[in-house]
């Protein structure tokens, strides 16, 4: 996209907040951080505006939306009911990156629910996102400001590549803290389910509810499609990635060269000599701890997908709850390797 036609991000000082305020209640689109990544914003009430957001992103429009709220209070003007759990939960989470799935009033508007009689909520823990959503004193609906399926924005500068003047203003509030989606919880059956890994873990989950979580995988149909990043395929560069055994790494690379390929890596803990190779493009070495792994995640998936490569290997993380997140989150972004 030209430079011309890209929507810049403007630093969220108090007058920028209010100018975002104002545009919501206009029915605008508006970009804000958040710890976990960039949200496209819009008034969740306000059924014109919410599809503007599935527009911009090409999102179907059965995929629900997280409705963002200023505090633990709003959630009696959304919830049909607010069980103890959700309580519970909220008192111990919020603000902070968890989403919670509870049966909605009739009010609320069924284009941001997907179609569904349930809604996700959830408290930001961003001073930028706390601040705008005070100011405009209601519920935003904000899935991540990318395109549909692709690498979600953690810097307002990645908003502007992507989004361009699709939005009407990008706050710009820094790179996110935590880097990847909220864990999100469904709260409006019998049991709780988590839909989704994120910062927030499931025993950290368990051990506020005394249950245990049902687990449900993002292979699901559209009729379960409860809560957004259950799909398969999410999170994804446009450049053909995969996911590699480290011990296999090596003779991965040998061949995708010996078929000329132009590659690129995502390394964990390759030795230097696998990455000697003169041949590989471009080396992202990634930090050894899950939390900052995931914090550099998408910044780097990005950098390396704007080199417009044949490939991006990404080195495997190891398989334990530590990696979860971030395992979930490469295994929606990246084709399985499976070594012969």
């Amino acid at each position: 996209m030209p430079e011309n036609d890209r929507m810049e991000p403007i630093f969220a000082d108090d007058a920028a907040i209010e100018h975002a305020a104002n545009l919501l209640r206009k029915g605008r689109l508006v970009a804000f951080p958040t710890e976990t990544v960039y949200g496209l914003g819009a008034d969740a009430f306000n059924p014109d505006a919410v599809r503007r957001i599935f527009q911009a992103k090409g999102r179907p429009a059965d995929h629900p939306l997280i409705v963002h709220i200023p505090s633990i209070d709003s959630l009696n003007d959304w919830a049909l009911t607010v069980p103890d759990a959700a309580q519970q939960l909220a008192e111990r989470f919020w603000p902070g990156p968890l989403a919670l799935i509870l049966n909605k009033r009739p009010e609320v508007p069924l284009e941001v629910t997907g179609g569904q009689n349930t809604v996700g909520l959830r408290m930001p823990d961003h001073p930028v996102a706390l601040r705008l959503l005070q100011a405009f004193d209601g519920g935003v609906a904000a899935p991540s400001a990318n395109r549909f399926c692709r690498i979600s924005p953690t810097q307002a500068a990645h908003v502007a590549e992507e989004l361009g003047d699709a939005v009407d203003l990008i706050l710009d509030g820094g790179a996110c803290q935590v880097g990847v989606e909220s864990t999100i919880i469904d709260l409006s059956g019998d049991r709780p389910r988590l839909l989704r890994p994120g910062h927030i873990t499931r025993s950290e989950i368990e051990a506020v509810l005394q249950a245990e979580l049902t687990i449900i995988t993002p292979q699901v149909t559209p009729s379960e499609l409860r809560a957004p990043g259950m799909m398969a395929v999410h999170y994804a560069p446009v450049t053909m990635a995969l996911l590699c055994p480290t011990d296999h790494l090596q003779r991965m690379v040998q061949e995708l060269i010996l078929h000329n390929k132009r590659i690129s890596i995502l390394a964990l803990n390759a030795t230097d000599s696998v990455l000697a190779e003169k041949r590989i493009i471009r080396v992202i070495r990634m930090p050894g701890q899950a939390d900052d792994y995931a914090q550099a995640l998408y910044a780097s998936l990005r950098e390396l997908d704007s080199l417009h490569l044949d490939m991006i290997l990404v080195e495997q993380p190891p398989d334990t709850e530590a990696w979860r997140t971030v395992n979930d989150r490469l295994g929606k972004a990246t084709s399985a390797y499976l070594p012969k």
